[in-house]
């Protein structure tokens, strides 16, 4: 399976978070840009300037993001990064029903990929609650599901990995992993357990979930890891 590393790009103006998109251009397969982070929202300079596949994130703060503003407004770069066929956009499982709906009818028309996440900023659920999650997003008709809880221990890294099981059975592709000191490990052995995707900071101290490493750091390890 090819490496899927995405580097997540939180900056407070178009101008830095550009400058730390393309300082990763080199390591990072996948620049996520995290629209809820910058001061003036905008899709297009990125689009314009960055030659690996972006993915959008609009993140409010029910979801752990900074996007403080009505829906609709947090909608509408992501229908827009859409209809500019972005490689991908996230829009949260907890979502308003009419969200969904709005994107996808964008969607359909675009090459565009949905991620539904799911993030957990407390704890790790129980196994029947992570599986639920999971069968909600492939039933919503998101194309990739993206489940992230807050580990405490090694019981919570296991049951979230073992995600992994269900997504290949049903053919989903699922990026699940989790923060925390306890959850480091995962966002490493998910790529070798048939997660779709890993997230990485752009830059050390530029986490924007505990436990978040560099991508740098996460091509070294796999590096020697591998041989």
């Amino acid at each position: 399976m090819t490496d899927r590393i995405c580097a997540a790009v939180a900056r407070a103006s178009i101008s830095e978070a550009l400058e730390a998109a393309e300082q990763e251009t080199s390591m990072a397969d996948v620049i996520e840009i995290r629209l809820d982070y910058l001061r003036e929202i905008a899709v297009s300079p990125f689009l314009a300037a960055i030659g690996k596949p972006l993915l959008f994130t609009n993140r409010p703060v029910w979801e752990g993001g900074r996007f403080a503003g009505v829906e609709e407004a947090r909608l509408a770069p992501l229908v827009e990064a859409v209809a500019q066929n972005a490689g991908y956009v996230d829009l949260e499982l907890r979502s308003p029903d009419e969200s969904l709906a709005r994107l996808q009818r964008h969607i359909a028309q675009s090459s565009t990929r949905l991620i539904l996440s799911w993030h957990d900023f407390q704890k790790t659920p129980a196994r029947e609650g992570l599986m639920a999650t999971l069968h909600a997003m492939q039933d919503k008709g998101a194309h990739i599901g993206k489940i992230v809880t807050m580990a405490s221990d090694f019981h919570d890294v296991l049951r979230v990995l073992q995600l992994q099981e269900e997504a290949s059975r049903l053919q989903f592709p699922l990026i699940a992993f989790c923060m925390g000191p306890p959850g480091v490990i995962s966002r490493l052995a998910t790529l070798e357990l048939g997660g779709f995707m890993t997230y990485c900071s752009a830059g050390d101290g530029a986490a924007t979930a505990p436990g978040q490493l560099s991508v740098g750091t996460l091509r070294g390890i796999l590096a020697r890891i591998r041989g």
